[in-house]
């Protein structure tokens, strides 16, 4: 009675065969995106004196852009790259540079901490605005007007400026290090963001009375660079080795951070995929550079990189045209790595500003009906996105041939066939199943006497295994008193216990001796214990 107690006490448990994966083919092939991208001609623009410390496109065609180096301020062409002017009306180096919103007027400023307005046409110097007492490192139009500036530098003072009246309109004060960066809303002309070495970014609104901030973030490293994302609701900035966006319509609550650049990152910027359909026509990607030598194209809406290129030296400034149809990075040795990708036939030219709604396209996919066959297939070929829930399909589970008889309570059937298998872990699995069903005795009453050498051939081979022992040493004694006749009458049966008799009287031995020799050590370790 005890030993069916100890047999019953066992939990059945069930051991599916995991079904092995195929491993992924790799694809070598680029993606429409990188092939986007791949397709700008390289040019190179050299001997310029010194690092690009900034670059700037003009909102209007032909899209001339601006490159600040040493104390000269160089305007090219965007469709040949050829030199267009020159502006050397600076005593310092040229620290930044924005064309204002009609293309007309560009301003710039330099390390002696001087702001000048020009006439891109002439090339004269309209205004000169100095307040600031340290370097100036960016200067900035807002969106749409006209008649102000907003600057900063290392006095930690960000100014805004009435540039008509060559006066300062308003101080704002809060930062505690370099301002080094900033960005104006393409939402509103009187809300900008300020970036500084003290690791945070501040949000402005010049309608606020006591010249405060509306919006901190800490970006924990000093920021190298900052702007608005097109909707005017989040903001990138820049710094240490990380691009991070922060939702400011969500309090400054941070969406995702980039941090696929080894060293500091100096620039970012936001282009366009010029592309003419699919799901990626006309969307906006972060470009971002660094002292690496590299360019990051990041997909926000997906929140992944897409593209990445790799330049001959370390860079300092980035920035994309308009027009979708050049891209600009300057380095740190004067050298400007321009590209230029081919405009196509019949193809309308696409405004760059922030605010166009772009253009139709004619030629759209048909609706899918439900008369169509497709129309029922559809979405069974998407990829999940980030944010999406995925329903689980229950993978199905392949089943051994004991557990298919298991189900359909073939018990006998399950044991013999567990038992001709070579795995003595699913064979102790059934065994414990049986017990809780209260078939395990029931089962081996049954066997014919070539299933019982089976079993008692089973337990002479793991019946002294530590993990299998509790069980089989108790079914051992039940299968010799409910089949002591049939054992008797078998040569093969009689062989069996025998050879299970000489295995046990071993593992007898071999116990007896480690307790002799644990009586031997035992008092050698406590000795040794008093020692120490």
């Amino acid at each position: 009675m005890a030993e069916d107690l100890q047999l019953q006490s066992y939990v059945g448990k069930s051991f599916p065969i995991k079904p092995k994966l195929k491993p992924k083919a790799k694809t070598l092939s680029q993606t429409p995106e990188s092939k986007y991208w791949t397709s700008f001609k390289p040019h190179q623009i050299p001997n310029l004196v010194s690092s690009i410390q900034s670059l700037d496109f003009s909102p209007n065609p032909p899209h001339l852009f601006a490159a600040a180096h040493s104390t000269s301020l160089t305007l090219f062409s965007s469709k040949t790259f050829t030199q267009h002017s020159v502006i050397n009306s600076f005593k310092d180096v040229v620290t930044c540079s924005s064309f204002r919103s009609d293309g007309s007027l560009l301003a710039a400023s330099d390390v002696s901490g001087l702001v000048q307005v020009f006439d891109v046409k002439t090339r004269t110097p309209l205004r000169r605005l100095r307040s600031h007492a340290r370097p100036v490192r960016f200067v900035k139009y807002p969106f749409l007007d006209k008649l102000h500036l907003v600057s900063g530098g290392d006095d930690g003072v960000v100014k805004y400026w009435d540039v008509a009246g060559e006066s300062v309109l308003s101080n704002l004060l809060g930062h505690k290090d370099y301002v080094r960066c900033g960005d104006c809303s393409p939402v509103n002309s009187e809300v900008f963001v300020t970036g500084s070495y003290d690791h945070t970014v501040k949000l402005w609104d010049v309608r606020v009375e006591n010249s405060k901030s509306v919006m901190e973030v800490n970006h924990g490293k000093p920021i190298e660079d900052v702007m608005f994302l097109p909707s005017g609701g989040l903001l990138a900035t820049a710094g240490g080795n990380s691009v991070k966006i922060w939702d400011l319509i969500g309090g400054g609550k941070m969406v995702y951070s980039m941090e696929n650049h080894n060293k500091t990152v100096t620039s970012i910027c936001t282009g366009r995929v010029g592309k003419e359909g699919g799901d990626e026509a006309m969307q906006y990607r972060i470009l971002s550079v660094a002292l690496d030598g590299y360019m990051k194209v990041f997909n926000f809406g997906k929140m992944k990189v897409t593209h990445s290129m790799r330049f001959p030296a370390p860079l300092m400034s980035v920035e994309f045209s308009p027009d979708c149809m050049t891209r600009v990075v300057g380095s740190s040795n004067g050298i400007i790595f321009a590209g230029r990708t081919k405009k196509k036939e019949n193809e309308e030219p696409v405004v760059g500003n922030f605010w166009s709604l772009g253009r139709v396209e004619e030629n759209r996919k048909p609706t899918l009906r439900p008369s169509y066959y497709r129309y029922f297939q559809r979405g069974q070929s998407e990829k999940p996105k980030e944010w999406d829930y995925v329903v689980a399909r229950p993978k199905k589970v392949k089943l051994g041939e004991h557990d298919k008889l298991l189900k359909k309570f073939r018990h006998k059937e399950a044991l013999v066939s567990v038992l001709n298998g070579k795995n003595p872990e699913n064979v102790v699995a059934v065994m414990e199943e049986l017990v809780p069903r209260r078939k395990l005795l029931k089962c081996v009453s049954n066997l014919d006497n070539e299933e019982l050498g089976l079993l008692l051939g089973f337990m002479q081979k793991y019946s002294t295994a530590p993990r299998y022992s509790g069980l089989l040493m108790g079914l051992m004694k039940k299968v010799l008193e409910t089949r002591a006749e049939d054992i008797k009458s078998s040569d093969a049966l009689k062989g069996h216990i025998r050879n299970l008799k000489r295995s046990i009287e071993e593992e007898i031995r071999i116990q007896q001796y480690l307790q002799e020799i644990q009586g031997i050590i035992s008092p050698l370790l406590r000795i040794a214990g008093r020692g120490i």
